[in-house]
């Protein structure tokens, strides 16, 4: 293979939203056989760390290579902006065809997630369209959804408002979240594609996020027998969880747990299929493919549902694979890695100079060969949803809720994470000895805490931070949706 094709292959981006650690790394076959035969066949990276615990601010990263107090965009200002340059626009400026296709209300156009793409693909519209029509197929009554839809279909082109409210409300499986649409649409974008240029493709698939509804086929095999109907009619809400307004035993997080891995098993079938699109269509040889969670899940971790409000290792601890020339089978997987490491990574990998890019990354190239970190951080910058909202939706809430009003940083080692919130509060743990981190160490190893304090503070002083306020007006599809998925 020339050198001329090494340095400019197809970049494929994968990210399994809501992937956690936990049950994807090391891949297990039994879950998901697909992403076990690329981690064989190129190179999985076992300890790979977000720096956020949620989408917004985790994409951000990974688009700018920043970490969330440096990008701006976080709970309390819902928006990547214009200042700092995305992947996507890195390459397209060095000649690289760009596509993209979202099934994440928040990686979108409207939240400054669709600059650099030549063509973005929102999975829930037919026709492509600024209008959404979300709040049509959310109502439960016909009354309703006529009311919902009359309000609506004149914002736009009513015809293409009306494709579109047809197509969610009657097209769209129930048992799947697009990565059935997103993989058949990539395929034919592959197939139709007659462009000379190398390509860049992003594509977010939003299983296995909340709700967990897998089809049964995938999900049997982790539930037992005959409680596919019983699992799927726990009520998933994590906001409402979060409050008191119902409970969940430890059975029933059991049967959560087996939809979730249902919901990944189900995913990797799709990511088989999208492999087997590069191959038909002659573009496998000259691909480079990563696929990569963006945060992980707590499906009863330390008392939580969803990913919000902490910044344990069951949200920030990701899988990361990543396939195709360079990448080849290698044993020293086990360095620490920050997943905005990738952002130098594709600049590299795409032989791209970039300069003004390179300039403002904050991540480490994977193919530099550099010293191994000897820490990772991370931030959970502002609550979301914040307490007022949560207000807004509850009324009333418990007095214990008002202790997720703090933002929280964190700095881990391969021995040792600490966790310091705005409030004072602090946090230690051996995560050697204590991987799952249940047992708070701060009060009897302060020298330590102090020590990884100084680390964190370090950290904190060495980049300029966004000052940026007040979250982006959204539209009440946009609303809608992301109260579905258990931001709002």
């Amino acid at each position: 293979m020339g050198d001329e094709t090494m340095g400019h292959p197809n970049i494929v981006v994968v990210v399994m939203d809501t992937a956690r650690a936990k049950d994807t790394v090391p891949a297990d076959p039994s879950i998901t056989p697909t992403l076990a035969g690329l981690a064989s066949d190129g190179v999985a990276y076992t300890n790979v760390f977000s720096s956020a615990p949620w989408t917004l601010p985790s994409h951000a990263s990974l688009f700018t290579g920043t970490y969330a107090s440096r990008h701006g965009a976080h709970g309390g200002h819902t928006y990547l902006d214009e200042e700092f340059h995305t992947i996507a626009e890195a390459l397209s400026s060095e000649g690289y065809q760009t596509v993209g296709i979202s099934n994440n209300t928040w990686i979108t156009d409207e939240f400054g997630f669709a600059r650099g793409f030549e063509t973005f693909h929102k999975t829930w519209q037919f026709i492509q369209s600024e209008t959404d029509l979300g709040e049509v197929t959310r109502a439960e009554h016909a009354r309703w959804k006529a009311r919902a839809f009359l309000s609506r279909v004149f914002s736009g082109n009513p015809l293409v408002n009306g494709a579109n409210a047809v197509y969610e409300q009657f097209f769209r499986t129930n048992r799947d979240d697009g990565a059935a649409h997103t993989t058949e649409w990539l395929a034919d974008w592959l197939e139709a594609r007659d462009d000379d240029r190398p390509f860049f493709c992003f594509a977010n698939y939003i299983e296995p996020h909340i709700e967990y509804r897998p089809p049964r086929e995938y999900a049997a095999p982790f539930l037992p027998d005959g409680q596919y109907e019983t699992a799927t009619a726990i009520r998933q809400d994590p906001r409402a969880y979060d409050v008191g307004e119902y409970e969940i035993t430890e059975e029933e997080f059991e049967l959560l747990n087996g939809l979730y891995r249902g919901e990944l098993a189900y995913l990797d079938s799709k990511l088989g299929e999208l492999c087997e699109a590069l191959k038909a269509t002659g573009q496998w040889e000259n691909t480079v493919l990563v696929i990569c969670g963006d945060h992980g899940e707590n499906v009863g971790d330390h008392g939580f549902l969803g990913h919000q409000y902490n910044v344990y290792d069951s949200l920030l601890g990701v899988p990361l694979v990543i396939h195709g020339q360079r990448f080849e089978p290698a044993s020293n997987t086990n360095e620490l890695l920050q997943l905005l490491d990738l952002f130098p990574t594709l600049l590299d990998l795409a032989g791209a100079d970039a300069p003004e890019a390179r300039k403002q990354a904050q991540g480490r190239s994977l193919l530099a060969r550099e010293t191994p970190r000897e820490s990772v951080c991370a931030e959970y910058v502002s609550p979301q949803p914040s307490m007022e909202q949560l207000e807004e939706r509850f009324g009333e809430i418990p007095e214990r809720v008002y202790e997720y009003d703090r933002s929280l940083r964190t700095i881990r080692t391969e021995e040792y994470k600490y966790i310091r919130g705005s409030d004072g509060s602090e946090e230690l743990y051996d995560v050697e000895q204590d991987p799952e981190e249940r047992f708070d160490i701060a009060s009897t190893e302060p020298d330590i805490s102090t020590e990884l304090a100084a680390d964190l503070d370090e950290w904190v002083e060495s980049f300029d931070h966004a000052e940026r306020e007040g979250a982006v007006d959204m539209t009440e599809a946009t609303k809608g949706r992301l109260r579905d998925l258990g931001y709002l």
